[in-house]
């Protein structure tokens, strides 16, 4: 109870309760600033934010390729959408920034459904989107996914030669 961690949340809890009885006192909101204090606690999150920095750097190729393609994509299927779609539904996909929109919207995965395609070969098309679309959030998942889990092995790699030497 009387470790400093502990005091720093009693003092940024307090102004709460002192507040409660409609006491607006300036000492009181300058207090509420020890709660920024509290942040200071994430810095055991520290190791794992490294790890996903030097994750992110190590495999940035991979990650802009990655990046090419979905622009690329989206670049495609906007514009495909607008050649089947346009003359159907020219409010909705009359041009192909307009059909950006629904492109972003498929190939996420969101599927928001304010434009859909129509026609028969629209909707075929955009049942395929969806299904790349899958596979273009999956692409940079894995790399990050990879490259974290082996920064995080390198890490525990190191402690091990440091606990071996320090054995020694």
């Amino acid at each position: 109870m009387v470790s400093p961690w502990a005091i720093i949340d009693l003092l940024a809890i307090l102004p709460f309760f002192l507040t409660m009885g409609a006491v607006n006192a300036f000492a009181l909101r300058l207090l509420k600033l020890i709660r920024l204090l509290r942040l200071a606690r994430l810095g055991r999150f520290s190791n794992a934010i490294g790890d996903l920095y030097s994750a992110v750097r190590g495999r940035r190729y991979e990650l802009t390729v990655s990046l090419m393609v979905a622009v690329a994509l989206l670049i495609v299927t906007s514009s495909v959408i607008y050649a089947l779609e346009a003359s159907h539904q020219p409010e909705a996909f009359g041009s192909i920034p307009r059909a950006l929109w629904w492109s972003v919207a498929t190939l996420t995965t969101v599927g928001y459904g304010d434009v859909t395609p129509v026609t028969a070969a629209g909707q075929l098309f955009a049942g395929l989107t969806a299904i790349v679309g899958i596979g273009m959030i999956a692409m940079p998942t894995g790399i990050l996914a990879a490259a974290f889990s082996d920064a995080m092995q390198k890490r525990r790699e190191q402690a091990a030669e440091d606990t071996d030497v320090m054995a020694e």
